[in-house]
């Protein structure tokens, strides 16, 4: 009797794969489904990877990336970054920047959610709603339009309120007192109500039973809230905190770069505008290349440590 191998398996494995093939067969219509995002990440996420060599090369455009010469030494682009005068300036502005964003933006939208799931008046929740999350939508061009018209220091509808009781007018916008606290102020502002759609949606799917056990045992709303609400929608705050972590170089360049000037450069200038300018505008893509890879990988670091802390509370994404 002959034994098993790989191109004579065993009759449950054939079994198994005839159930795995059925099962496929029977969900086609999902595969198809799926097959659109799946073409979407290949062709725009996963084959552009092979880019990331220009970090590793003297990029040219006439050359091309395969006839571009390597650099030398190999890290060349990566120490130009690292031994830049305002490397530390840059990474301390890029940190504190997110960090700030990551702490006083994740509790904003859970309150507004929770507010939003206790209120009973359904026209009024809605209305409520549509106009915090309308701002998602604006472009930082618009906001930093409605910025102006409120804090500039010259035309700026808070400084007439002050100069009205009898204050000085305050430079806002070119002061490197006020400048990371705007940014963090309009970030949160900008999606308050986007963000407080994931927690409303984590809400709907927690058991209504728990809710009427709680009532039965005499809890209040507020205990409620605090030992059903916030315990079934926890798994969803900290899967948005690990996924947030990992764009802690990422300060929002769009954000920055719309509403910094120069004034500001020591507290707003962050590693993507400092890459902007010396990367993209002077076409040295192979820092613009080395930096972006830099920042990745760090970021990748972040969300695998996050990710095995919060499986100690059974909550990681993985």
């Amino acid at each position: 009797m002959s034994s098993p191998t790989a191109a004579n398996p065993p009759p449950q494995v054939k079994a198994r794969k005839a159930l795995g093939l059925r099962r496929i067969w029977q969900a086609k219509a999902l595969y198809i489904m799926l097959l659109p995002g799946v073409i979407y990440y290949i062709i725009f996420k996963y084959f552009p990877m092979y880019g990331v060599i220009i970090a590793f090369k003297d990029f040219s455009i006439l050359d091309g990336i395969l006839k571009s010469p390597w650099a030398d030494p190999w890290n060349k682009h990566f120490l130009t970054f690292f031994e830049s005068p305002y490397f530390y300036q840059l990474l301390r502005n890029t940190i504190l920047i997110s960090v700030y964003k990551l702490i006083f933006g994740i509790f904003p939208p859970i309150i507004m959610a929770l507010l939003l799931n206790e209120c009973r008046v359904r026209w009024f929740k809605s209305l409520v709603q549509t106009l915090t999350y309308m701002p998602h939508f604006l472009s930082w061009v618009i906001i930093y339009g409605i910025l102006i018209a409120l804090l500039s220091q010259s035309s700026g509808l808070i400084n007439h309120w002050i100069k009205e009781l009898g204050g000085e007018a305050i430079p806002f916008m070119t002061s490197t007192t006020y400048f990371r606290s705007i940014l963090v102020g309009s970030e949160i502002w900008q999606n308050l109500g986007w963000g407080a759609i994931i927690y409303l949606a984590a809400m709907s799917g927690i058991d209504p039973t728990l809710y009427e056990a709680a009532r039965v045992d005499g809890a209040s709303r507020l205990r409620m809230i605090w030992h059903v609400t916030l315990p079934g929608i926890r798994s969803v705050i900290i899967m948005l905190f690990i996924l947030n972590l990992g764009y802690i170089l990422d300060a929002g360049f769009g954000q920055v770069y719309v509403l910094y000037n120069l004034q500001v450069y020591p507290v707003a200038d962050i590693i993507d505008t400092w890459v902007f300018r010396t990367g993209l505008l002077q076409l040295n893509f192979s820092l613009a290349a080395a930096v972006g890879l830099f920042k990745s990988g760090i970021g990748l670091v972040l969300v695998l440590i996050s990710n095995k802390i919060a499986r100690r509370w059974g909550e990681g994404i993985w």
